[in-house]
């Protein structure tokens, strides 16, 4: 199959949760031989990647603008040589999935989560993604959910069936350590937490929760954020000499660092399935992680939920105090969990299976 994928900011992965889904997957699609092209919006050295075509198109340095004006101009040169299938990630590009049908293509598109409940976005922005939400339900051909939550929201809200196909993760750990002897740490002797610093994945909470806690581990908290600089500094503004802000930290140094934490805080409250959740129950991290029904949904019991400040300061008193064995018990039954519902290898077959049934007119939601 011909199949392009749209709405990131392309591959190699060296931003979120979508990046690293579209490299995957287009990697493992185009080693099964498909011919496969992602849409960048950074250059890169060589046209094909690890056998993916790669589409350079010059973004819209905007903080609102940027996602939607990307894949504006991405559905432009894609309608000139339209592939079999396309593959739109965030819904806030619905309203440009009847250009690349009109094309020829047939469109799926992942809506990922609730993105309108971010508090970086101004009103305007939320109205868009609002409005997008409704657009996803008849633009695209199909549309896609990674999680069931966000599944169950578009057929009570909008009456709309959709295919589930969840976010994917390794599994494993890796044993180098080249990063942690970068940044002065020694395995286990750190918690751990990687998103992009926004108020809605609560950094600051973080923060502020383990400054309540009397230990000699660490905190380290991976991440950066465009069009964030105030808020950043917020996040930063801290004498506890425990606490390491290393910045965004990427492949190797990302899975050396999930692979030995002493435990893996995860406090994202908005979105579907978490790409890093899945990633540090993978690496069989002990997780503590933000009561919400997405991250329940992907922990399934293997890991200790909080609410709030208070409750994630007592849940890391709690892993502190736990025996050795039932913290790697907890990792164990993580890694599994991964294992069983969230492989690479099984999201590319749910994927392949899935364009192939829109190539022969389906496919046929229940």
């Amino acid at each position: 199959m011909r199949i392009a994928i749209l709405g990131t900011r392309g591959i190699p992965a060296a931003y979120g949760g979508f990046e690293t889904f579209a490299e995957e997957l287009s990697v493992r699609l185009a080693r099964r031989g498909h011919e496969v092209a992602v849409y960048c919006r950074t250059p890169h050295p060589e046209p094909v990647w690890r056998g993916v075509r790669l589409r350079y198109i010059p973004p819209v340095r905007h903080k609102y603008l940027e996602t939607v004006a990307h894949t504006f101009l991405s559905t432009l040169d894609l309608m000139r040589r339209p592939p079999e299938v396309a593959l739109y990630c965030n819904g806030a590009n619905a309203l440009f999935t009847p250009l690349a049908r009109r094309a020829g293509a047939r469109v799926a598109l992942n809506v990922d989560g609730l993105e309108r409940k971010r508090k970086k976005w101004n009103a305007l922005a939320r109205l868009w993604y609002h409005i997008s939400e409704g657009l996803s339900t008849f633009c695209p051909d199909v549309i896609v959910t990674d999680a069931r939550e966000i599944q169950r929201y578009y057929r009570e809200n909008y009456g709309a069936k959709s295919v589930f196909i969840p976010y994917g993760a390794e599994t494993g750990k890796v044993s180098s350590r080249a990063v942690l002897d970068e940044l002065g740490l020694e395995p286990g002797g750190y918690f751990l937490y990687v998103t992009r610093f926004e108020p809605e994945n609560n950094p600051l909470l973080v923060r502020r929760a383990f400054e309540r806690v009397e230990t000699d581990l660490r905190l380290v908290l991976v991440g950066d954020a465009p069009y964030a600089e105030d808020y950043i500094r917020q996040v930063k503004d801290t004498r506890d000499p425990r606490i390491l802000f290393p910045g965004a930290i990427y492949g190797d140094g990302y899975r050396e660092l999930q692979s030995h934490c002493f435990a893996y805080i995860h406090a994202t409250e908005v979105g579907g399935t978490h790409p890093a959740l899945i990633e540090a129950m993978g690496r069989g991290a002990l997780v503590l992680y933000l009561r919400t029904p997405e991250n329940e949904e992907v922990a399934g019991g293997a890991g200790l939920p909080f609410e709030d400040e208070e409750t994630l300061a007592a849940r890391i008193r709690e892993a502190l105090g736990m025996p050795e064995a039932e913290r790697e018990r907890l990792g164990r039954a993580a890694m599994r969990r991964v294992e069983q519902h969230y492989s690479w290898e099984a999201v590319t077959d749910a994927y392949e299976r899935l364009f192939r049934e829109m190539l022969a007119g389906g496919p046929h939601l229940g």
